[in-house]
């Protein structure tokens, strides 16, 4: 497996790394803009528009975890598709399940920890001017376009690694549908009790690779 991380690693090092100084970046700027409103009109102001008018003033970052995750997806398996490199990976001398599941769970890691990393950062950031229950406001709030993030990454190796375009369309619309889920509602903690269901749903999305390389290696192609 650690031969399989190392190759993942070299192929999208730079990716990563230029995703995880954007996405500290998104972060700092919603951190500046929070102290920018507390200078102006002190923190008193902002707990009043928190509470009464449902801010959360990190609404920059909702769509870049997305972004991130479906960018990791393609940086990961287009070359491996389109270099018809994916054939050998699943001729070597161990199971598709083995290799497959080592480069999802690479770039899955990764991305967790760059969500960990920005979630950290504001956290530290929030708890210094806003009460515990307003930084578990907001958190818990930013929480789910993270869990977002996971699943376009696996919805997007599912689409890359798909042998024919029928099923590759099937499964955009299906990605779509899903996605859309995390995103119908505005208001913080919206998805609190829906949260662990949105867990259940990614966690189903990361399966979903592996039944296009199974059709892969039964010879289905256009």
């Amino acid at each position: 497996m650690l031969v399989f991380f190392y190759k993942e690693w070299i192929k999208t090092r730079y990716f990563f790394l230029i995703a995880l100084v954007l996405s500290v970046l998104f972060c700092v700027y919603a951190m500046l803009n929070i102290n920018r409103v507390i200078e102006l009109k002190g923190a008193a102001h902002i707990w009043e528009v928190m509470l009464q008018r449902d801010a959360i003033f990190i609404h920059y970052l909702r769509f870049v975890p997305l972004l991130m995750g479906a960018v990791a997806g393609m940086m990961q398996f287009v070359p491996e598709m389109q270099q018809k490199r994916i054939k050998l990976t699943l001729h070597l001398p161990c199971s598709s399940l083995h290799s497959i599941g080592a480069m999802l769970l690479f770039g899955a890691g990764l991305l967790i920890l760059i969500s960990l990393v920005n979630l950290l950062l504001l956290d530290i950031f929030l708890l210094q001017h806003f009460a515990v229950e307003l930084v578990r406001r907001i958190i818990l709030t930013g929480i789910v376009w993270y869990v977002a993030g996971l699943a376009a990454y696996f919805f997007t190796a599912w689409i890359c690694l798909e042998p024919t375009w029928k099923m590759r369309v099937f499964a955009l619309l299906v990605a779509v549908a899903v996605l859309r889920i995390f995103f119908i509602s505005e208001t913080p903690e919206a998805y609190n009790a829906f949260l662990p269901l949105l867990v259940v749903y990614t966690l189903l999305a990361a399966s979903l690779p592996f039944w296009s390389v199974k059709r892969l290696k039964d010879g289905k192609q256009d």
